[in-house]
């Protein structure tokens, strides 16, 4: 317009959700490590070998990718996002690199993953629980895993008894594992930053692996890890647990009868070394906190009541509270519950 002025138009500045023309989503957990020097420090701390066929999870555009490529023998990466995929096959394509790279597109909780030696990975904190579980009950056995976790997982993770995130989550992995923090990684070393601050774990499988029956054990800290902060006894007074186990026990005569010369502790071991199934281990988020939940507690069932207080009562067990007790208590207590005839699967 004549005598007006000419408003500027402000450049627009670039987007912190791309690369290479890609755009990231952060509602599928793509946060793509952008900092070299952490790059190079998680390759570092995970202590690759030049044979190692290394497993990447979730490799985005390739930034470790590189980095895992030149320290080891081969990388297999699996990526569920096409664009990512071509993206790394654009990548190296063409260097002496590209040999060394297999490209699996797909879900990895539905992959059927090939043997390796180390898995090295920047994953989507949604899929945190399941993928854990998921390598440490993976067929062939592999050195130790690098993985980059939401802060409070990671914690979680290697939580001991009495810490105020020891959980669950805690026990289970730990027995299975070796677990150990290793850095502490800021939000904005990621492109998008997300939410939330993230910590490298690794996790070193047990060797052998403990000869437990996956659903007893399971089952068995669900029940302790209701209520956490509050006494075995109350817990296990509760109707629905002493229901749950008596209906368990009932089961379990009722077998043994028709087996004609079986044993309650023919059948505890039996449960202790039976078959190896994860089915629900992935899942923590049942846990309760001393007021999210009523207690139960009835006269139902009052003489088997009393046998499950007395096994509490034989291990000294009745007044202690799981998120003090380590991994042998929780071992030895499940141990005599199973030595009595009662089961949590």
């Amino acid at each position: 317009m004549a005598g007006g002025k000419i408003r500027k138009e402000k450049p627009k500045a670039a987007s912190n959700n791309y690369q290479g023309g890609i755009s990231f989503h952060k509602s599928k957990g793509q946060h793509i490590l952008k900092n070299p020097l952490l790059v190079d420090s998680i390759v570092q701390k995970a202590g690759i070998k030049s044979t190692d066929v290394i497993l990447e999870i979730g490799p985005g555009t390739g930034n470790l990718t590189k980095k895992l490529l030149e320290a080891g023998k081969q990388v297999i990466a699996v990526e569920l996002d096409s664009r990512m995929v071509l993206e790394l096959q654009r990548r190296f394509q063409g260097t002496p690199l590209s040999n060394r790279l297999t490209v699996i597109q797909g879900d990895v909780l539905k992959t059927e993953l090939p043997r390796f030696d180390i898995c090295v990975a920047n994953i989507p904190y949604q899929i945190s629980s399941p993928l854990t579980f998921k390598l440490l009950f993976h067929p062939t056995s592999f050195r130790c895993a690098v993985i980059m976790y939401q802060r409070e997982f990671a914690m979680r993770l290697v939580a001991q008894p009495g810490d105020n995130l020891y959980c669950r989550l805690s026990v289970n992995t730990q027995l299975y594992a070796r677990v150990s923090h290793l850095l502490k990684v800021g939000k904005n070393n990621f492109r998008p930053p997300p939410k939330v601050d993230s910590s490298v774990v690794r996790i070193e499988p047990r060797k052998p692996q403990p000869q437990v029956n996956k659903k007893e054990w399971d089952g068995f800290l669900r029940v302790c890890f209701i209520r956490k902060n509050k006494t075995l006894g109350a817990i296990f007074r509760q109707k629905s647990v002493v229901s749950m186990l008596e209906k368990n026990f009932k089961t379990l005569q009722a077998v043994l009868a028709s087996l004609n010369g079986g044993s309650p502790g023919e059948a505890a071991m039996m449960d202790v070394v039976g078959e190896q199934s994860m089915v629900g281990m992935e899942d923590d988020d049942n846990e309760m906190d001393d007021d999210d939940m009523e207690m139960d507690e009835g006269q139902e069932g009052g003489e088997f009541k009393e046998k499950v207080m007395n096994v509490l009562k034989e291990g000294g067990f009745e007044e202690k509270r799981s998120s003090k007790l380590s991994q042998q208590e929780f071992l030895y207590l499940l141990s005599l519950f199973n030595k009595s005839g009662i089961h949590f699967s």
